[in-house]
């Protein structure tokens, strides 16, 4: 029951956090919607800063499943269209409270907490470079399309091309996003593949 209302009180931050960001977000509107005195938080958190920092690590675990499992369920599309279509997965992934609000915290993070910020990003982008590294190793077995063997470079490029698409969803929204996709993509296919 405690493990519960911990995690009941963690998705519910999740919302607020996304919604309003860590300074908007009120720990008593988190236990009125839990359905909990706001001291009863204190019983499974040490504070507010407490609460958004596990908040992240549990968003950036969650979205690390979500990721793998993306590219689990379009392996058996061709490579282009999975790595195209990832773009498009996001776009559908950033309605969620979860992608809102790691984006939030990525973006605009609590300036007294970057530091820990920084300690929970760094190893999400180092897991999911490592992710895509060996997925594009093992398609390139089956495809044989890739112009480089160094799948480490080609993934941390496209991780790279990515990131950028996306801080222009996070600043200009979605046109933006789709504009800048719609360039860049043609060039990191054709730099990615041998047949161009």
């Amino acid at each position: 029951m405690i493990l519960l209302k911990a995690q009941q009180i963690l998705q519910t931050s999740i919302h607020h956090f996304a919604a309003h960001g860590y300074e908007g977000a009120s720990l008593q509107e988190i236990a009125t919607e839990v359905g909990i005195k706001k001291p009863s938080i204190y019983a499974h958190y040490k504070g507010k800063d407490d609460l958004f920092l596990q908040a992240t690590t549990y968003a950036l675990q969650e979205q690390k499943r979500r990721f793998a499992t993306y590219f689990t369920k379009t392996r058996h599309h061709p490579l282009e269209q999975s790595l195209h279509g990832f773009f498009d997965w996001f776009i559908s992934e950033q309605q969620d409270d979860l992608m809102r609000f790691i984006l939030r915290a990525a973006y605009f993070p609590p300036e007294k907490l970057e530091q820990e910020m920084t300690e929970r990003f760094n190893p999400f982008f180092d897991a999911l470079h490592g992710l895509l590294t060996r997925l594009l190793r093992e398609r390139d077995r089956t495809e044989r399309i890739l112009y480089s063997t160094d799948y480490k470079s080609a993934a941390l490029a496209y991780l790279t091309v990515a990131e950028g698409t996306l801080t222009e969803l996070v600043y200009n929204g979605v046109e933006a996003f789709h504009a800048r996709q719609k360039a860049v993509w043609p060039i990191v296919w054709r730099g990615m593949s041998k047949f161009n």
